[in-house]
């Protein structure tokens, strides 16, 4: 008997219904542009009427890659449930207004083997930061299997080496979800978003703190290891909930960004 996760934020972070999150997904993707399909992305994931714009700009450059990309390696951050290391899901699909989504047991029977990965439903029961994802994949790459992490308290080398064992080839895009900074003024919100954003495309880990990002661990994890694969990375989107949806006395940062595989020399 298959096992499915039921969306827990539908109707409050997004769209409950699927017509109407249809349409809006489709109009925040309408108004980004378009560009080469990335290797791997790095979206925020609030409400979509505050960050989805920001999302879409990443999103939309997967328009060409829907009879590439298969398989989706998704990690975000824990807001509800402490532990150590990556939480995989025993869950056969994950369900969204628009449909199932079917998990790829075999790449997370793979990483199973490693100590850091655990597997723990609890972590995912209620978690948002992947959830809100799942929509903007389904419109814009259809049919595709999933491998869903929950983050937990886990080192850059960690979760780079789990994204290295899912690496693949085109046909694994690797998506990585976090916020930025939390609940400053607008302005001090910019300063300390452009600085962290400066250390991602310098691919520089070391340099995001606790309160830069949300998301860091599973963020910090990637940008190691394109470091290491030799990756280029791009700034797609930088803003705040101020620009979006909300005030500016107390903002959240968003930032979007692409990573790409650049060609290697071979020697014949």
């Amino acid at each position: 008997m298959s096992t499915i996760r039921e969306p827990a934020v539908a109707g409050l972070f997004y769209e409950g219904d699927p017509a109407r999150l249809r349409e809006s997904v489709d109009a925040m993707l309408a108004t980004a542009a378009g560009g080469a399909t990335p290797k791997a992305i790095i979206v925020p994931h609030a409400g979509h009427i505050y960050s989805g714009p920001i999302a879409a700009s990443a999103y939309a450059l997967l328009r060409d890659a829907a009879d590439t990309i298969r398989r989706v390696v998704l990690l975000g951050p824990s807001h509800r449930v402490g532990f150590l290391g990556l939480a995989d899901s025993g869950a056969d699909s994950f369900r969204t207004p628009l449909g199932d989504i079917p998990l790829d047991r075999e790449a997370i029977n793979a990483i199973e083997t490693l100590p850091q990965v655990h597997h723990l439903d609890q972590a995912h029961q209620l978690e948002h930061s992947l959830e809100v994802q799942l929509p903007f994949l389904q419109r814009m790459l259809g049919e595709f299997s999933l491998v869903p992490l929950v983050v937990g308290d886990a080192a850059p080398d960690e979760v780079a080496e789990v994204l290295e064992r899912l690496w693949g080839g085109p046909e694994t895009l690797i998506v990585i979800s976090t916020d930025l900074s939390h609940y400053h003024h607008y302005d001090e919100a910019r300063r300390l978003d452009g600085a962290t954003a400066g250390a991602i495309t310098a691919l520089r880990p070391e340099a995001i703190g606790y309160d830069d990002a949300c998301g860091r661990n599973p963020l910090n994890g990637l940008l190691r290891l394109a470091r290491e694969r030799g990756l280029r990375i791009e700034q797609l989107d930088l803003r705040n909930s101020g620009d979006t949806a909300g005030d500016k006395d107390r903002v959240v940062g968003y930032g979007a960004f692409a990573l790409y595989e650049e060609a290697r020399d071979v020697l014949h």
